[in-house]
């Protein structure tokens, strides 16, 4: 495997996205199993969209730093960084691998690879938040193998019915 990190180039935009939303559906399967169908739809009434969107707006933000991963000329990961240099923090924002290519250490060459470019620029601590449920497993174990140390955190959802529909 031929395996290339770069700089995201304009023309690289459709490709991530793509890749991302076929890397991101588990995660939103696990999302409508542990949501339900009452708190699901009004979280996420069209992922596909608007989880399409943010890649967009992330690819396109000055703030971001935003390297790609092309085996054999083909794009099939990215990851997406700001820094904040008051704080010396490197966050991740987005980091995703199409599912062809998982498993093959790309998402944790991309970690050690931004976690690098962060050190060099000076930053003290790297920070990601991802989830805690099933379709986020692999992020957590890309984490993990880049030295990321988890911090539990647990958000709540409960569906509000309308006044008088009980």
């Amino acid at each position: 495997m031929n395996l290339q990190i770069r700089l995201i180039r304009h023309d690289d935009i459709a490709a991530i996205v793509r890749l991302s939303l076929a890397a991101w559906e588990p995660v939103f399967v696990s999302f409508a199993q542990i949501m339900g169908s009452d708190i699901y739809p009004i979280i996420y009434p069209d992922w596909l969209t608007s989880q399409s969107a943010a890649v967009e707006a992330i690819c396109q933000d000055e703030k971001m730093i935003v390297w790609v991963a092309e085996v054999d000329g083909s794009v099939v990961g990215f990851l997406a960084y700001e820094l904040n240099h008051e704080e010396q923090t490197g966050e991740v924002q987005m980091l995703a691998v199409h599912p062809d290519y998982q498993n093959r250490e790309i998402g944790t060459t991309l970690n050690h690879f931004a976690l690098e470019k962060m050190r060099e620029r000076g930053m003290k601590v790297a920070v990601v938040g991802t989830g805690g449920d099933p379709g986020h497993a692999p992020a957590r174990r890309s984490y993990e193998k880049a030295g990321y140390t988890p911090l539990p955190l647990v958000r709540y959802y409960k569906h509000l019915s309308v006044a008088g529909s009980q």
